[in-house]
């Protein structure tokens, strides 16, 4: 879809309501009910890459971001006004979901944000029928392993040096969400 397009589309799905209610009741919305999520465009790297450089060790590089365009990963970035606080990518294929990468803002953590692209990447695998979300996670990571476990997410196994480490390598929890459906 052209990009034009898929703008506009996002900027009239948007919830204007919120807004409009948030500035006149201020305690009938949170912030995190005003954050939106919306397709991640190329003109989003610059900020993507900077939380993301900040967050990694080992960051992803711009060549990364822009293979999970190529290859039709479901990218998003979760935003306040116009102000980008995280991003997340999906990958979706053969009824199974791969969520590759989630990261917000240092400045911003702690605010139900990444819990937040976190659902909405399920709910994107859900509307796609997946049966399976996967994810990995470094043992190092205990903040993220304690949001995975309470979205329902279990160990599956471990991938042994899966990532790189500034003493050589380091294991990767596996973990999978199974999706039901009536």
């Amino acid at each position: 879809m052209n990009v034009y397009l898929q703008r506009l589309k996002d900027f009239v799905l948007y919830d204007a309501d919120r807004e409009f209610y948030a500035k006149i009741f201020p305690d009938s919305v949170t912030r995190k009910d005003l954050m939106r999520l919306r397709k991640m465009y190329a003109e989003d790297l610059a900020t993507v890459l900077a939380i993301e450089e900040h967050n990694y060790t080992f960051p992803w590089s711009d060549g990364i971001f822009r293979d999970c365009f190529r290859a039709g990963y479901s990218c998003w970035v979760c935003e306040d006004v116009d102000k980008v606080l995280g991003y997340g990518i999906v990958s979706i294929a053969v009824g199974e979901a791969h969520i590759l990468n989630i990261s917000v803002d240092h400045k911003e953590q702690k605010q139900g944000i990444g819990r937040k692209i976190l659902e909405h990447l399920i709910e994107v695998a859900r509307s796609r029928k997946v049966e399976t979300v996967f994810l990995e996670v470094r043992p190092s990571n205990p903040n993220a392993i304690a949001l995975y476990r309470d979205t329902g997410f279990n160990e599956i196994g471990i991938r042994k040096d899966y990532y790189p480490a500034e003493e050589g390598r380091e294991d990767a929890l596996m973990m999978a969400l199974e999706l039901y459906y009536l």
